[in-house]
């Protein structure tokens, strides 16, 4: 009896099964989105209600439960900031992060959960949910070109967390299919690692990543997103 050839390691096998359920659960999030954008309505022409309506959609598909923003307030709106965020209750830099990588490449610099490493963040969902306005702009603002995050503090600007620029990426994936930060770095100076670095987010070849750059450290490619709470 002649034994039949097999083509490829089991390793390669597997590794192709496991690109193949990556590429079906990236369609399946995307699904909606697609039929969203093909008839999507500027979001500056949404209603608050329209917009709350969204998000409690997008937390039911994406992480299963039903969100309580019974007592949300939403903060007064300033004219360009037109993207609504709203962190659901419970939402941790590790469960944010963990969701990502569910859907699409991630990588970050430690080994260790997220939720040890960042020990501060101006605002954080652990009591209750809360809104922001953000500029709906794939890159962060050009206006903090070079400004580090010390320079962003000591002028009282209020910025995305790191909680925050996930959740960001979350929905821009889901209503688009693509990521922000293709060009530039996100500094999350709303948040801080246990060793006072600031939290760095961008889209580097193909992955989400998430490293740690010194809180005095001014470069041309980092930036900050202000936001509006």
């Amino acid at each position: 009896m002649s034994k039949r050839k097999v083509i490829g390691s089991m390793s390669e096998w597997l590794g192709g099964l496991k690109d193949l359920f990556r590429r079906n659960k990236e369609e399946s999030a995307l699904r909606p989105a697609k039929a969203f954008v093909e008839h999507r309505i500027p979001l500056e022409e949404r209603s608050i209600e329209e917009l709350i309506t969204e998000w409690k959609g997008f937390y039911q598909d994406i992480f299963g439960i039903r969100a309580d923003f019974s007592n949300l307030q939403i903060p007064e709106k300033e004219s360009g900031f037109n993207r609504l965020i709203i962190m659901a209750g419970g939402m941790t830099p590790q469960r944010l992060y963990d969701k990502c990588g569910e859907l699409f490449p991630c990588w970050k610099f430690a080994g260790v959960t997220l939720d040890n490493l960042v020990t501060y963040s101006e605002r954080t969902s652990k009591n209750d949910a809360y809104a922001i306005w953000v500029r709906d702009y794939v890159e962060a603002d050009e206006e903090f070109r070079s400004l580090s995050a010390d320079k962003i503090k000591a002028k009282n600007i209020t910025t995305e967390t790191l909680e925050e620029r996930l959740l960001h990426e979350l929905k821009y994936f889901r209503e688009t299919g693509e990521h922000l930060d293709m060009e530039n770095i996100t500094i999350c100076t709303g948040s801080r690692y246990s060793g006072g670095g600031v939290p760095a987010v961008s889209w580097v070849s193909g992955k989400l990543r998430i490293r740690t750059v010194p809180s005095a450290l001014p470069a041309g490619v980092f930036r900050s997103r202000r936001v509006v709470y």
